[in-house]
């Protein structure tokens, strides 16, 4: 009720924690789909030339809501790619161990360094 009369005042919320992306147009995109981006195409990165990528590097959006935007469509393909299909194997969990090892290895990494065995003192 308060939302709608804000609303009609002219005043608009931002977008908060379950709410569909201001691009997101459910008659022109069909189900939401939370992997994919429904801004404005660009070129693709693998596709941008040595010259052109400081203008395309320019052009993105580096604000937080927009970094985790893209963390959180990431982490989503990887669901849809190794969690979610039938036949899921072992790879989801091996990738989380992997990573996991890979991340306390670096914020371990001044404490193990000091443990080298070295041939001549």
């Amino acid at each position: 009720m308060v939302l709608r009369d804000l609303m009609l005042c002219g005043i608009t919320s931002k977008m908060a924690f379950g709410d569909y992306p201001a691009e997101y147009n459910p008659k022109a995109h069909g189900p939401y789909d939370p992997a994919r981006y429904y801004g404005k195409p660009d070129t693709p990165l693998s596709q941008v030339k040595l010259g052109e990528l400081g203008s395309w590097l320019a052009r993105r959006n580096k604000t937080p809501q927009a970094m985790m935007g893209a963390c959180s469509r990431a982490f989503w393909r990887w669901q849809h790619k190794y969690v979610q299909p039938k036949r899921a194997g072992i790879a989801p969990f091996l990738h989380v161990v992997f990573g996991s090892m890979a991340f306390f290895y670096m914020i371990n990494y001044n404490r193990i360094s000091h443990h080298r065995n070295y041939k001549y003192h």
